[in-house]
């Protein structure tokens, strides 16, 4: 999964708590704080999605400044010229 598309499904599912945080009755202070702990465990998530990406960004960009580095290109091969011929006096 790409990563704007994680960190977009884990903001969804932070506001889905978000919401039911704020709907919840305060009178069970045990689920309200199950559901806070669910609420730090996303936002936990994404920095870690987030983080991976940054550091996957990273370790493409070395990979690349190595492969540019081992590739040799081979020479160009000159080609041959032809020969003038008569038609082209003729013209």
């Amino acid at each position: 999964m790409k990563t704007d598309k994680a960190v977009k499904r884990i903001s969804q599912a932070e506001d889905l708590i978000a919401g039911v945080l704020e709907r919840y009755s305060p009178d069970a202070p045990e689920i309200g704080q199950q559901l806070l702990d669910a609420r730090a465990a996303v936002n936990r998530a994404r920095e870690a999605v987030k983080l991976q990406a940054a550091s996957e960004k990273t370790s493409a960009r070395k990979k690349v400044d190595k492969k540019k580095a081992v590739v040799k290109v081979p020479p160009v091969k000159s080609t041959k010229k032809q020969r003038t011929t008569k038609r082209d006096y003729e013209g």
